[in-house]
């Protein structure tokens, strides 16, 4: 899983960055035009308890990339050119799997806001726009492109080709009211055609509102005013404060719990944070756990067996005959697999069995 992490220039972008990936991106407001890309350990207690119960050779948890691209630069209206990236970032935000944007309300005189003012809203509806252009010129120019030429070729090219020039004909009025793809409720087979253009706005997007030390408090409320009104679909809000998540994670797991508490925080919102991207993308996570290691594994959620299999290996997926069963938790409890297997929780599943978040599954199959 791939999340590109956007926003203006002095939104702290980079510093989310740094924080979830232990990286050392530049900082500063200053909107350089180096990617960033760091792979993010995905926290689960249910992980380190299998490790505890099995004593492995190795722990491996599933993983996150996360790629911080450049700001887009500025153009007079104040506005952010999403076209004006380089090259090389334009393609990592299209192969992003989804978008964590980063939206500023916090105070600081020494990185101005290069609108003079800070207005969580005004960005972040000024970025979604050039969003929503970036991909309607695209959709535009390839539109064009069909209704002049789409009829040439073989049969099955110009079926290919209407196909698309309906779905673009439905996406293009959407993007032009500035709808972006995503709200526009594309069916299975509609999202398919146009596939390969990886559309901006058809990404699920987490909006992280980066707000002060001072504003923690009243972080809840500030999310809050930012969500009313703001109904685009496949998009989750949350809040943190990037300096402060920085600073804590410099320190060690004792003093940094204290630290928290003086501030109020519940735990890490950098967990929080990972936790939301998957939960953005529909993930969830299966195991294997024996004495070489105990493993975690993202797949979509509503996967069957088979896909569970092709996750750990293709020879896997073809040659399967079932899966072996358990709930982590039902395996944690009763402390084996053979007193699961003796209480009726572990279980043979058939390539049909849709996998739950948790399970804990062995894979028999053919050679």
């Amino acid at each position: 899983m791939q999340v590109a992490i956007v926003g203006l220039a002095g939104s702290g972008k980079s510093t989310v960055f740094n924080t979830l990936t232990g990286g050392h991106a530049e900082t500063g407001g200053f909107g350089g035009l180096t990617v960033n890309v760091g792979v993010v350990k995905v926290p689960d207690e249910r992980l380190s308890r299998l490790t505890e119960l099995f004593h492995p050779r190795r722990e491996v948890p599933a993983d996150v990339t996360y790629i911080d691209l450049p700001a887009p630069p500025s153009p007079s209206d104040g506005g952010a050119g999403a076209n004006d990236l380089p090259a090389d970032a334009l393609a990592r935000l299209r192969n992003a799997d989804a978008l964590l944007h980063v939206v500023r309300a916090f105070e600081n005189p020494a990185v101005p806001h290069a609108a003079g003012t800070v207005d969580a809203r005004r960005d972040l509806e000024r970025f979604d726009v050039e969003l929503v252009l970036a991909d309607l010129a695209v959709a535009e120019k390839r539109l064009e492109k069909l209704r002049t030429t789409g009829r040439h070729g073989t049969p099955t090219e110009r079926e290919a080709n209407e196909r698309e020039q309906v779905v673009l004909e439905r996406i293009v009025p959407g993007l032009g009211a500035g709808r972006p793809i995503r709200d526009l409720g594309l069916e299975d087979d509609e999202a398919k055609v146009v596939r390969g253009y990886r559309f901006l706005t058809e990404k699920p997007v987490l909006i992280l509102v980066n707000v002060g030390e001072a504003d923690l408090p009243a972080a809840a409320g500030t999310v809050a005013e930012l969500m009313a009104g703001y109904e685009h679909r496949e998009t989750l809000f949350d809040a943190l404060s990037a300096r402060i998540e920085m600073e804590v994670g410099e320190l060690d797991e004792e003093s940094a719990a204290i630290f928290r508490e003086e501030l109020g925080l519940a735990g890490s919102s950098l967990d929080r944070v990972i936790r939301l991207s998957y939960r953005l993308l529909g993930l969830i996570s299966f195991f294997t756990a024996g004495p070489d290691e105990t493993r975690a594994w993202t797949i979509h959620d509503g996967d069957d067996a088979v896909a569970a299999a092709a996750a750990i290996h293709t020879d896997l997926a073809h040659g399967f005959i079932r899966a072996e069963v358990v709930l982590c938790e039902d395996l944690l409890t009763l402390g084996s697999m053979a007193e699961a297997r003796r209480h009726g929780k572990l279980r043979s599943e058939g390539k049909t069995y849709r996998v739950r978040d948790g399970d804990v599954i062995e894979i028999l199959f053919n050679v």
